[in-house]
């Protein structure tokens, strides 16, 4: 066999120590559904349960019943690893007791919740980063999520139901699962659990089913977790089958999301991660500042710290480009040749006709002095 092809490359200390690092990494398998109630953490149990029936080890870490005794009933012949007594403000929490699965060193442990916001003074701010240290410790880990929790989606998410998920987790680190299973229910068998009382006490139900679980949201919601999953599996064919003649899909695409400080900077930053993560391209972010808008500033320095969270989370380049005496056109147009961007999203445009008249469009500027290069308006989603 050749050697010197591209893609039967001599590997790089760093990808031999990777695959080292990935071999002692304990499995991490997720549990995905649509909405609360779908059954995620009652086949969660019901496979730990075969599982121990196998002979591996088995414990629960935390799992969450909300008094649902159909869940509460798998859970009579699995040890439980005891919970980490927290106190936050002369109340009593309780958290997920990771050194304490870490020094029980079972060989799979069950986490629910995966989006949970750790209570403050906690060693890590998210549970995910919980799971994060048992999976380093080689321990195997079966957790679950709902699709409106994964981060990339939460404009889509909140566009549906009208509800901004607060708490979400990095599609990179849902990206580490090995395993990734839907757990499926239409939303009329959804909202007759819900109206059996089988997923809310009595007192939720009826809200419940007027907001969050009306069909369309949950339709919605269903297609959304499917497309996400089937996503998934489309990667993982292709991982799998290494399609070595025609090397990585879109390995040139190169996406540059341009951002100010409104209202759609996030939302942009997550459609253009949706675009690059599918292309296989490379993300970049862009905010244009100016000597008035580069100083100091609250409100400019909690998106800031916002933007650079995200960027870390997808693994893009976030740039900060003075403007100066140039037009904003013109530094996103020599941004986008520096790093050979093939595709530029913006949000719609916060000028008015009369300043497009006496200013230029910045659409038409860029369209006019560049090439090969595609342009994406994202709607700002506001009514």
């Amino acid at each position: 066999m050749e050697t010197d092809h591209p893609y039967f490359r001599r590997r790089t200390p760093e990808e031999i120590l990777q695959t080292i690092t990935e071999s002692t990494r304990g499995k991490f398998k997720l549990y995905v559904g649509a909405a609360p109630g779908v059954g995620k953490t009652y086949k969660m149990l019901q496979d730990a349960a075969d599982l121990k029936k196998e002979g591996k080890d088995v414990v629960i870490g935390l799992i969450e019943t909300h008094g649902r005794a159909e869940t509460e009933a798998q859970l009579k012949d699995l040890e439980q690893v005891p919970l980490k007594i927290m106190y936050y403000k002369g109340k009593k929490f309780y958290e997920l007791n990771v050194e304490g699965i870490i020094e029980r060193k079972p060989d799979i442990v069950l986490v629910d919740e995966l989006a949970h916001t750790n209570i403050t003074g906690s060693v890590n701010s998210k549970r995910y980063e919980d799971v994060a240290l048992i999976l380093d410790a080689g321990i195997d880990v079966l957790s679950a999520v709902n699709i409106q929790h994964l981060e990339s989606v939460n404009d889509i998410v909140r566009h549906i139901t009208g509800v901004k998920v607060r708490e979400r987790v990095p599609d990179t680190f849902i990206q580490k699962a090995n395993e990734i299973q839907l757990i499926d229910v239409t939303p009329e068998a959804l909202r007759k659990r819900l109206r059996d009382g089988k997923i809310y006490t009595q007192a939720k139900i009826e809200q419940s089913l007027t907001h969050f679980f009306t069909t369309t949201n949950l339709s919605a919601l269903r297609e959304l977790a499917l497309r996400e999953i089937a996503n998934d599996v489309d990667e993982r064919i292709e991982q799998i089958s290494g399609d070595l003649q025609q090397g990585p899909i879109g390995v040139n695409e190169k996406i540059l999301v341009c951002i100010h400080y409104g209202p759609t900077a996030e939302k942009l930053i997550r459609r253009g991660w949706r675009m690059a993560h599918r292309l296989k391209a490379e993300l970049y972010i862009l905010n244009v500042t100016s000597k008035k808008t580069s100083e100091g500033n609250l409100v400019r320095e909690q998106k800031m710290k916002e933007w650079k969270m995200l960027a870390e989370q997808f693994n893009a380049k976030l740039i900060f480009e003075e403007q100066q005496n140039r037009k904003p056109a013109a530094v996103i147009i020599e941004v986008a040749k520096k790093y050979h961007v093939t595709q530029i999203l913006l949000g719609q445009s916060a000028r008015t006709r009369w300043e497009e008249i006496r200013k230029g469009s910045i659409v038409n500027t860029i369209m006019r002095e560049t090439t090969n290069i595609d342009l994406h308006i994202v709607a700002d989603g506001r009514s």
